[in-house]
């Protein structure tokens, strides 16, 4: 399985257990909880280079 980094708070989090997930811009992101995946949501642009 693929790990990806939770852009919010930086942890390595395997695709599969990944607490949450939602996409921007075509891009998928995956999250260690609701509470970093709610942040995103809130100000992607704080959180991508897009």
């Amino acid at each position: 399985m693929a790990t990806h980094k939770d852009p919010v708070c930086g942890m390595q989090v395997e695709e599969s257990d990944a607490a949450r997930e939602t996409e921007h811009q075509g891009t998928t992101y995956y999250f260690c909880s609701t509470g970093c995946k709610d942040k995103f949501r809130a100000s992607p642009e704080d959180y991508t280079s897009q």
